[in-house]
């Protein structure tokens, strides 16, 4: 991998800019008079996502808001709920209470409301895993969709971090155990014993199973560490670390960039490492896919897409799409990227480079403005070439955004989840410990 880049003078500047929990990190960059100011707002109007897209009274949250009223006229899909999303809600509850955008007793409604119905039978569940989309009014399964296991995990994370954030609720600490308790890892791993599957239907488990790098992380730890249902700790070891090279970049994962967050968003792995194996340390492994993934997207890309990327404006993660719902990106390249850019590349690996990543969310609102800053944050696409804009908002993509935002503004998230034993316990039995 390549070296870290030197400390010299980041942790003054990052103070100076506000950025504790970046401090310490050994970036170095310089900051703008603003940072503080746009990434609070960035950060504010991803939250507001949350706060309008929650059902009242299920606490399910829609999985993506239309822009354009003849959209949801056209795809009748208003009511899909997201177990995934509803997760990053829960999550971006506890933020919004913390900063003051939204009363802390109406947080806790929201958050319990989601327990609740996840808890109750509302939310349909299968060895306590859940649909990946369903009807945010009844609960009930949309349509043919799976259980999905990356979904039920963002949930169980974000219900652990809501269960140590809102300590002196014991109702939602109590739904937050009752949760975590009815997941059955070994069930979702058909047989295997280790390896997880990535879903299951009434008609049987999906074939594939989590067995190579991806955003598997947090679903094996809190495999491991689950209390009552656990998979085996060499478990964590069982999957493949595909190895990945990319200019002077080596890496382990040929996955999209949105795997070398989501997981690390709640699971703090910042000074730590490995003690078995090649003893990976996989906090530097995404910061190296990270910065690989701007590189490739201004040389490679560029040359296919020049009025797209730069140094400065770069990211193709899954997106919307003129085509719908695309899972794009690289390198290596997924999918036929389009010129589209996708902000939530660079917003949610915040906490990860932000020495590159802060320059390009002010190089995106400076450029491109009103076209793509809009109520929600930055749009989920772009395509400088053709000019289209998504008239879309993804829960997911403006979620994981927040959460980068806040950790790297506090670290908050870290500290709230990683306060539960149970990730302490799964990471302990892992063999990931402090260098």
């Amino acid at each position: 991998m390549p070296s870290p880049i030197q400390r010299r003078t980041f942790v003054q500047l990052a103070a100076a800019a506000g950025f504790g929990a970046a401090a310490g990190r050994g970036f170095s960059f310089a900051p703008k008079y603003n940072d503080d100011a746009l990434l609070d707002d960035l950060a504010h109007r991803c939250f507001n996502y949350f706060a309008e897209a929650m059902h009242p009274e299920t606490g399910i949250c829609k999985d993506l808001i239309h822009g354009d009223p003849a959209d949801s006229e056209k795809k009748q899909d208003d009511d899909r709920g997201s177990t995934g999303v509803t997760g990053f809600a829960v999550t971006a509850m506890c933020i919004g209470a913390e900063r003051g955008w939204i009363s802390r007793q109406k947080a806790k409604d929201n958050v319990r409301h989601v327990l609740q119905s996840y808890t109750n039978g509302k939310a349909v569940a299968e060895h306590g895993w859940f649909y990946h989309f369903n009807d945010v009014k009844t609960g009930a399964r949309w349509k043919d969709v799976e259980m999905s296991t990356s979904d039920s995990i963002w949930l169980l994370a974000s219900a652990l971090t809501a269960r140590q954030y809102f300590h002196e609720d014991h109702e939602i600490g109590d739904l937050a155990t009752l949760l975590y308790s009815r997941y059955d890892f070994p069930w979702m791993t058909n047989g295997d014993g280790k390896l997880l599957s990535h879903g299951w239907r009434p008609e049987g488990f999906i074939a594939l199973r989590y067995e190579k790098y991806c955003q598997l992380a947090a679903m094996y730890l809190l495999g491991i560490g689950s209390p009552t249902h656990p998979l085996p700790p060499d478990a964590w070891y069982a999957w493949k670390r595909d190895p990945n090279s990319y200019s002077t970049y080596n890496y382990i994962g040929t996955s999209l960039l949105w795997t070398y967050q989501y997981p690390f968003a709640w699971f703090d792995f910042r000074g730590k490492r490995e003690t078995r194996g090649d003893k990976t340390d996989w906090w530097a492994n995404c910061e190296t896919a990270t910065r690989a993934h701007r590189e490739w997207c201004y040389t490679d890309m560029a040359k296919q897409f020049p009025q797209s990327y730069t140094k400065d404006i770069w990211g193709i993660t899954s997106s919307s799409s003129p085509k719908g719902y695309k899972a794009w990106g690289g390198p290596p390249k997924h999918s036929q990227p389009d010129g589209s850019i996708i902000p939530c590349a660079a917003g949610g690996s915040l906490m990860i480079a932000p020495d590159i990543c802060i320059p390009t969310i002010h190089a995106l609102k400076d450029k491109f403005g009103d076209k793509i800053w809009g109520k929600y944050g930055l749009a989920d696409a772009y395509n400088p070439t053709t000019g289209w804009v998504s008239q879309d908002t993804l829960g997911l993509d403006v979620g994981m955004t927040l959460l980068a935002a806040e950790n790297l503004k506090t670290g908050n998230l870290w500290k709230w989840f990683m306060a539960n034993p149970e990730p302490q316990k799964a990471m302990e039995l892992a063999g990931i410990e402090k260098v």
